[in-house]
């Protein structure tokens, strides 16, 4: 009877055991969030010219992190990723996405990408964190490291909406602002990229 009643309790130690290291997983998969693409979700290319100031547009992305949390506060984020195609982007006018997609090589290299590095995480109110990124950027085969500064909000749904702006120069990355119309158009060597990104588990 002893011999029976040590295997139950072997057998229900080792069942519970696995059940804590199930629990313990899943909920470590559900720090995974993904980019939710809708109408709130975009990502914007700012520039100028001589002529006019412009903006292209997408509102399709790739991306996702481990957004980890202890009660309501973010620790940490990492294995974040981000991409965007390079011909997702549109602006007003057909013929300038032709001659901007030829500029930044999107045949040769179809994807923006970031990948981060670290991160500095503030809290600067109730729900509202600001996360310094570093990371590695990628335009046109050519790589960079910069640091964005990502505002993340968590809304009621428990989803995180990500926003900022990050100034950056064409010639960085090794790109010629382009001229239109016989030279009489020229593209200003500064970009600003600014986005609103959702997310969900």
């Amino acid at each position: 009877m002893k011999n029976s009643s040590t295997s139950k309790s072997v057998l229900y130690s080792l069942i519970t055991a696995l059940v804590l290291f199930s629990t313990v997983q899943f909920s470590k998969a559900q720090s995974i969030y993904k980019v939710v693409n809708s109408k709130e979700s975009f990502i914007k290319v700012l520039g100028s010219s001589n002529v006019h100031d412009w903006t292209m547009t997408s509102a399709t992305t790739d991306s996702q992190g481990d957004f980890k949390f202890e009660g309501d506060q973010l620790k940490s984020l990492t294995s974040f990723t981000f991409s965007v195609d390079a011909k997702s982007l549109k602006s007003e006018h057909s013929s300038m996405d032709d001659r901007t997609y030829k500029t930044i090589k999107a045949e040769q290299f179809p994807k923006i990408v970031f990948k981060l590095n670290s991160t500095t995480i503030t809290e600067l109110q109730k729900g509202k964190f600001l996360i310094k990124a570093k990371g590695d950027l990628t335009i046109a085969g050519t790589t960079q490291n910069i640091t964005l500064d990502v505002t993340a909000t968590v809304n009621p749904d428990n989803t995180i909406t990500c926003t900022g702006a990050q100034k950056l120069q064409l010639r960085d990355y090794k790109i010629d602002p382009p001229s239109f119309m016989l030279g009489a158009m020229k593209v200003a060597n500064d970009l600003t990229i600014k986005f609103n990104i959702n997310y969900k588990k």
